[in-house]
Protein backbone atom coordinates (compact mmCIF):
# COMPACT_ATOMS: atom_id res chain seq x y z
CA UNK A 1 0.00 0.00 0.00
CA UNK A 2 1.33 3.40 -0.87
CA UNK A 3 0.11 6.65 0.60
CA UNK A 4 1.34 8.64 -2.41
CA UNK A 5 -0.88 6.86 -4.97
CA UNK A 6 -3.43 9.47 -6.09
CA UNK A 7 -5.57 7.04 -8.11
CA UNK A 8 -8.96 5.56 -7.40
CA UNK A 9 -8.96 1.81 -8.07
CA UNK A 10 -11.41 -1.10 -8.34
CA UNK A 11 -11.31 -4.15 -6.13
CA UNK A 12 -9.86 -7.26 -7.75
CA UNK A 13 -13.21 -9.03 -7.24
CA UNK A 14 -15.03 -6.18 -8.94
CA UNK A 15 -18.32 -8.08 -9.25
CA UNK A 16 -18.36 -8.70 -5.50
CA UNK A 17 -17.65 -5.10 -4.56
CA UNK A 18 -19.93 -2.27 -3.60
CA UNK A 19 -23.17 -1.72 -1.77
CA UNK A 20 -25.34 -3.90 -4.03
CA UNK A 21 -23.31 -7.02 -3.30
CA UNK A 22 -23.20 -6.24 0.42
CA UNK A 23 -27.00 -5.84 0.39
CA UNK A 24 -27.37 -9.30 -1.17
CA UNK A 25 -25.26 -10.78 1.65
CA UNK A 26 -27.30 -8.95 4.28
CA UNK A 27 -30.65 -9.99 2.82
CA UNK A 28 -29.53 -13.59 2.27
CA UNK A 29 -27.73 -14.27 5.53
CA UNK A 30 -28.94 -11.56 7.85
CA UNK A 31 -25.32 -10.68 8.59
CA UNK A 32 -23.53 -7.46 7.80
CA UNK A 33 -20.00 -8.17 6.53
CA UNK A 34 -17.23 -5.95 7.83
CA UNK A 35 -15.79 -3.49 5.36
CA UNK A 36 -12.11 -4.27 4.89
CA UNK A 37 -9.54 -1.57 5.63
CA UNK A 38 -7.22 -2.63 2.81
CA UNK A 39 -8.13 -4.42 -0.43
CA UNK A 40 -6.26 -5.87 -3.38
CA UNK A 41 -7.08 -3.99 -6.57
CA UNK A 42 -7.48 -4.97 -10.19
CA UNK A 43 -3.97 -3.66 -10.88
CA UNK A 44 -2.51 -5.76 -8.06
CA UNK A 45 -1.85 -3.04 -5.50
CA UNK A 46 -3.10 -3.12 -1.95
CA UNK A 47 -4.81 0.15 -1.14
CA UNK A 48 -7.18 1.48 1.52
CA UNK A 49 -10.78 0.49 0.78
CA UNK A 50 -11.74 4.16 0.66
CA UNK A 51 -9.50 4.54 -2.42
CA UNK A 52 -11.70 2.18 -4.46
CA UNK A 53 -14.93 2.61 -6.34
CA UNK A 54 -17.28 0.43 -8.37
CA UNK A 55 -18.43 3.42 -10.43
CA UNK A 56 -16.61 3.71 -13.79
CA UNK A 57 -16.62 7.52 -13.74
CA UNK A 58 -14.72 7.52 -10.44
CA UNK A 59 -11.94 5.03 -11.26
CA UNK A 60 -8.74 6.78 -12.38
CA UNK A 61 -6.32 3.83 -12.49
CA UNK A 62 -6.08 2.67 -16.12
CA UNK A 63 -5.04 -0.89 -15.23
CA UNK A 64 -8.01 -1.18 -12.86
CA UNK A 65 -10.37 0.14 -15.52
CA UNK A 66 -9.09 -2.50 -17.95
CA UNK A 67 -9.46 -5.19 -15.28
CA UNK A 68 -13.07 -4.16 -14.57
CA UNK A 69 -13.80 -4.09 -18.31
CA UNK A 70 -12.58 -7.69 -18.72
CA UNK A 71 -14.38 -8.92 -15.59
CA UNK A 72 -17.75 -7.51 -16.70
CA UNK A 73 -17.41 -8.92 -20.22
CA UNK A 74 -16.53 -12.33 -18.77
CA UNK A 75 -19.54 -12.15 -16.44
CA UNK A 76 -21.83 -11.34 -19.40
CA UNK A 77 -20.57 -14.37 -21.32
CA UNK A 78 -20.91 -16.62 -18.28
CA UNK A 79 -24.52 -15.55 -17.64
CA UNK A 80 -25.47 -16.21 -21.25
CA UNK A 81 -23.72 -19.58 -21.28
CA UNK A 82 -25.31 -20.71 -18.01
CA UNK A 83 -28.79 -19.57 -19.09
CA UNK A 84 -28.66 -22.00 -22.03
CA UNK A 85 -28.09 -25.00 -19.78
CA UNK A 86 -30.99 -27.33 -19.00
CA UNK A 87 -32.69 -26.37 -15.74
CA UNK A 88 -31.20 -22.88 -15.67
CA UNK A 89 -32.81 -20.73 -12.95
CA UNK A 90 -33.23 -17.75 -15.28
CA UNK A 91 -34.84 -17.39 -18.69
CA UNK A 92 -33.02 -16.42 -21.83
CA UNK A 93 -34.66 -12.97 -21.73
CA UNK A 94 -33.53 -12.40 -18.14
CA UNK A 95 -30.01 -13.52 -19.01
CA UNK A 96 -29.94 -11.22 -22.02
CA UNK A 97 -30.86 -8.23 -19.82
CA UNK A 98 -28.19 -9.05 -17.25
CA UNK A 99 -25.59 -9.64 -19.97
CA UNK A 100 -26.47 -6.32 -21.61
CA UNK A 101 -26.16 -4.54 -18.24
CA UNK A 102 -22.69 -6.08 -17.75
CA UNK A 103 -21.58 -5.17 -21.29
CA UNK A 104 -22.81 -1.60 -20.85
CA UNK A 105 -20.86 -1.32 -17.62
CA UNK A 106 -17.78 -2.85 -19.29
CA UNK A 107 -18.06 -0.26 -22.04
CA UNK A 108 -18.17 2.54 -19.46
CA UNK A 109 -14.97 1.20 -17.88
CA UNK A 110 -13.23 1.07 -21.26
CA UNK A 111 -14.32 4.57 -22.30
Amino acid sequence: MTETDPHVHVERKVLQAGAAFRNVIVSSLGLVPDTPRVVTTGCGLQVPYVMTSSRPDSVTCLACREHAHREHLGFAEQVERLSRMPGAPITGDQAAKVAQWARDLAKRFSG
